[in-house]
């Protein structure tokens, strides 16, 4: 037999710029085309940010072509919804010097990303997230990807963009519920990476929950600048990206059993409860942590416990189908204390038994 080696060449050394303001919305088309301007745009969004005004603000008068999801949410995050993207892309005669332009939340950013990733094999991206939980979390670190029927995520490519826009005062049209949800994801960076930040949640929450622009601003660069080093250093999830996932698979498997009613953000903080609980079992959590983490998100006013009717044999099911999984169980993230991730033997997802798992499941209704 005959033998041959193939050697594939590094993917070279990118970098993305991050810009952040209030009030910027307007003054970001006339630099995509400054900076763009071989490329063709089309813009993916959805009905919630036609009916804000934020596309009208985004290109004025400009025609150009789009693509409006409808019904924005996690609903429409699906591989139909990619299929008719594309289709949409084709009619419009788009090739592969195409520019997709991604305004909107989670959804619709990881949505036109995943679309971008496959388009043509490959198009660039730039994404202008809207809400709490896309500035802080899923515009910046270049996952991308959509919901099977049966678990969140089964689609997915890792796909940086070009560049990310944050104006803050886009998170003035959120509703509360959207807008608190969100924010779970801020908290999340804290506890995994820094303590003083979580000490300045603690004591800002009321302007944060006020949206004063100053301080949204502050909070999206810590938490860009979180997401960004550990990107950095491990850009495709082999080990410490993994800390990202606090509070996530549990969380996951509660939010794909609510058939996506609880806001991922809720369903996180439910997640993030479960984490702790598990830290606590297994006696690596300092103490008072778990009581600071849950009295901040009962002010944030999101779920600390699970539903009653979200089952834990349910719950376990979807966890074993957890994208992370190996041999059908995935690894847990856990914290020894605020801004500090555990580790063992140097990585930072760690083996727990599917019997404490199940055992916080039934906790968290009662909890």
């Amino acid at each position: 037999m005959n033998e041959l080696e193939i050697k594939v060449p590094a993917t070279p050394a990118t970098c993305y710029k991050i810009k952040i303001g209030t009030n910027t919305l307007g003054s970001i088309w006339p630099e995509l085309d400054s900076d763009f301007p071989k490329l063709n745009k089309f813009i993916i969004t959805d009905e919630n940010l036609v009916s804000a005004g934020h596309l009208e603000k985004l290109i004025r008068e400009r025609n150009v072509p789009a693509f409006v999801i409808s019904p924005a949410g996690e609903i429409s995050k699906n591989i139909n919804t990619v299929i008719s993207i594309i289709e949409a892309m084709e009619k419009a005669y788009l090739g592969r010097d195409t520019l997709v332009v991604a305004l909107g939340g989670g959804t619709v950013g990881d949505m036109a990303g995943f679309a971008a990733a496959v388009f043509k094999r490959g198009v660039p991206v730039v994404q202008i997230p809207t809400t709490t939980v896309a500035q802080a979390d899923s515009s910046v670190g270049g996952k991308t990807g959509v919901d099977s029927s049966i678990s969140k995520n089964a689609f997915g490519a890792f796909w940086f963009p070009e560049r990310v826009y944050i104006d803050v005062a886009t998170l003035t049209t959120l509703d509360e519920r959207q807008y608190r949800a969100g924010l779970v994801e801020t908290i999340k960076h804290a506890i995994i990476a820094d303590s003083e930040y979580f000490d300045f949640m603690e004591e800002n929450l009321d302007s944060i929950l006020d949206r004063n622009t100053d301080v949204l601003e502050k909070i999206a660069y810590q938490n860009c600048k979180i997401k960004g080093n550990v990107v950095e250093e491990d850009p495709l999830e082999k080990n410490k990206r993994r800390i990202l996932n606090y509070g996530h698979t549990v969380g996951h498997a509660v939010e794909s059993a609510s058939g996506f009613k609880l806001l991922h953000g809720e369903a996180v903080s439910i997640g993030i409860i479960a984490a702790g609980m598990i830290e606590q079992r297994l006696g690596i959590s300092e103490p008072d942590k778990f009581q600071r983490i849950r009295n901040i998100l009962e002010k944030l006013q999101v779920p600390v416990i699970s539903p009653d009717n979200l089952d834990e044999n349910v719950l376990l099911d979807l966890i074993k189908r957890d994208k992370k999984a190996v041999n059908k169980w995935p690894k847990f993230v856990l914290t020894e204390k605020i801004g500090n991730v555990y580790t063992k033997n140097g990585q930072y997802a760690v083996e727990v038994e599917p019997e404490i798992v199940e055992s916080v499941l039934i906790e968290l209704k009662k909890s």
